[in-house]
């Protein structure tokens, strides 16, 4: 009898970890989808330049290549948590004071229409990746992954804001990466690979 009861407590105990451990991998990513969330507002209402949101997407790329390192082994340690949490703090930090430096831009631009395109693109994958680890369909290591994926797409868009315009071939540049990345996701999502 005490030996199924230890059993059981271990049983349950495993049990909190693992669902410790993906909801901490769940908050990074929604956390991930917040900010982006955040660059695109600024677009849309102008307190953001294109230039100042591919600077914000250079921080970006920078946080989804943490995670993808930090979730190479499926786990988050604490000590990779405290990292991950503190880059993300600093880039929240930097979208407010971006959105605050009195620099607007206009809405309407081509460039900052297509930059916000990206953007919400980001949102959507970063949403994919989200539901894939919810529903079991993405391991830890694979959303990692999916990460390293979504800092080259970040890393794109910040080389093509980094002037403040986004040409035409710039912005066909982005697309394909971001289609490989959809790709990528779908791939991760259907092949029954899943929660480890």
């Amino acid at each position: 009898m005490k030996l199924n009861a230890r059993l059981l407590a271990v049983s349950a105990l495993m049990a909190v970890c693992t669902a410790s451990f993906a909801q901490s991998t769940a908050t990074t990513v929604q956390r991930d989808v917040n900010q982006q969330r955040r660059i695109e507002d600024g677009l849309k209402s102008g307190e953001l330049t294109v230039q100042e949101a591919g600077k914000l997407e250079r921080e970006e790329s920078h946080i989804d290549k943490l995670q993808s390192r930090e979730l190479k082994d499926g786990h988050l340690s604490d000590a990779e948590r405290a990292r991950l949490r503190a880059a993300q703090n600093r880039a929240r930090a930097d979208i407010t004071r971006l959105e605050n430096n009195g620099q607007v831009s206009s809405p309407n631009s081509r460039s900052a229409k297509r930059m916000e395109a990206d953007v919400q693109h980001n949102i959507n994958q970063q949403r994919r990746i989200e539901a894939g680890l919810q529903d079991g369909s993405l391991s830890r290591r694979e959303v990692g992954q999916l990460e390293r994926g979504q800092a080259a797409v970040n890393h794109k868009e910040a080389v093509a804001a980094h002037n403040g315009h986004i040409a035409r071939g710039e912005q066909i540049a982005v697309n394909r990466a971001e289609r490989r990345q959809s790709a990528r996701i779908h791939h991760e999502r259907t092949d029954g690979g899943g929660a480890n």
